[in-house]
């Protein structure tokens, strides 16, 4: 017999073989309307223009799209994401929404589910602050919603195999380091 909260009042079930665990998968039967690149915003706001007259290097604003896809909701989640709020709770919350909401707007719209779309943007923003900037680690990972530098390296584990740091030197090409500016 076994207390309650012990941890041990279930080892006597195999759950692996009892219950075996099945995941619906969904797939989009057509082809999706829009991909990541399609509705990435870039937190990168300004370019290096450099002085004809003295070559001095000077920042100039770039244009911006800030509603890519015309949805006014998703364009509104989009732009949080860059901004490095990446809290689904906070954002339906404020909206009234369910993350279910949100997960099958983006669904309807890319063929991926919500969490992969997420990450695949939240990717996309880590890969162009360690190319452009010179940012400490834990500035890119709080700028790009990850929160910690350790979420950072697992992140870069994940979708590329190696750390943030040999990831920049995968991804920076020389001028590279403040072409652009936040």
């Amino acid at each position: 017999m076994t207390r309650a909260g012990s941890g041990n009042a279930w080892k006597h079930r195999n759950y692996d073989s009892d219950f075996p665990r099945t995941f619906k998968t969904r797939k989009l039967k057509s082809v999706p309307q829009y991909t990541v690149d399609d509705l990435y915003i870039s937190p990168l706001c300004r370019r290096r223009r450099y002085n004809e007259e003295d070559g001095r290097a000077y920042y100039e604003p770039m244009e911006r799209r800030l509603k890519p896809s015309g949805i006014h909701i998703l364009d509104e989640l989009l732009l949080r994401l860059t901004q490095g709020k990446s809290s689904m709770r906070e954002f339906v919350n404020l909206h009234g929404l369910r993350t279910e909401d949100v997960d099958s707007l983006i669904f309807l719209l890319t063929g991926m589910r919500g969490i992969d779309f997420r990450q695949a943007y939240q990717s996309r923003l880590v890969d162009e602050l360690l190319r452009y900037t010179d940012l400490e680690q834990a500035d890119v990972a709080r700028l790009s919603g990850l929160g910690t530098a350790y979420n950072l390296y697992l992140v870069c584990k994940r979708d590329h195999g190696v750390a943030p740091g040999v990831r920049r030197k995968q991804l920076q090409k020389e001028g590279d380091v403040g072409r652009f500016a936040l």
